[in-house]
């Protein structure tokens, strides 16, 4: 299996700290050498990064590491594969343009005798996850040719990854740079960071910071990961079949879908 970091934040603010945690899994700590990539969004601009190298040994993650980017949407991936040879083209997160928007996608799972019928989108590579988002957008792209508040394309939304569950497991983060959306299957987990900030400690490497040095006050942050990334801090666990709605690191909207009848 992959694992997702997501970030929603009501200021830009950098990733590296979770990202560096994120990155000892791949190959280091964790399984998942088959390529990493981290997306980040400024206004409707969108920063990319991947490589089908294992990111603990990647050099351009070491380079992301000291380039402080910073982004009020961030997704990010790193891959152990199952569907598709290890390559850039099938390294996540995979982009398309939507009413004038780039949308960022990048799942976690594998799904089994999916065929959704083509349409405008279509897959560059060979992953499922990518057939996935193609198919997703062509159904919002179907009902909503012009563009619409994220509440409207909801129900849209939470439809496609309950029917993509019944495929296998699927766990997402999907944003077009206003919001950030997510749906778990087996493994998804949160925390959201907010005055009065504190220590917080990774549990892949040997790093500690002090959030109270590096944000003010107002900041919110909230972070999303398949495993928690940090030892002194307590995470929210998701649950299955549950998907949040981030605007600005708040929660602004969330609900449950029931498990696929046996």
């Amino acid at each position: 299996m992959c694992e997702l970091l997501g970030m929603s934040a009501n200021v830009p603010t950098d990733i590296v700290f979770s990202f560096t945690g994120l990155m000892q899994r791949g190959g280091k700590t964790g399984p998942h050498k088959d390529g990493w990539g981290l997306a980040f969004y400024e206004g409707k601009g969108l920063r990319l990064f991947q490589d089908p190298v294992a990111s603990c040994e990647s050099e351009v993650a070491k380079m992301v590491q000291h380039y402080l980017i910073k982004s009020e949407v961030v997704i990010g991936h790193i891959r152990q594969a199952n569907v598709g040879k290890v390559s850039l083209v099938n390294t996540h997160p995979f982009v398309r343009e939507l009413w004038g928007r780039n949308w960022c996608f990048a799942h976690n799972g594998q799904l089994a005798n999916f065929q959704p019928a083509q349409g405008h989108y279509r897959p560059v590579g060979e992953t499922d996850s990518e057939l996935a988002f193609c198919d997703l957008l062509n159904r919002i792209r179907h009902d909503f040719p012009e563009p619409c508040a994220a509440e409207a394309i909801l129900p849209i939304m939470v439809e496609a990854c309950a029917q993509y569950r019944s495929h296998g497991v699927f766990n997402c983060l999907l944003s077009n740079g206003d919001w950030l959306f997510s749906f778990c299957t087996t493994k998804l987990v949160e925390i959201t960071r907010k005055a009065p900030f504190g220590h917080a400690q990774l549990r892949d490497a040997e790093l500690t910071v002090d959030f109270q040095h590096e944000t003010t006050p107002k900041d919110v942050v909230t972070v999303l990961a398949t495993e928690p990334l940090t030892q002194n801090e307590a995470w929210t666990t998701h649950r299955s079949g549950e998907w949040s709605l981030w605007r600005l690191g708040a929660c602004v909207a969330r609900g449950q879908v029931e498990s696929p009848a046996c």
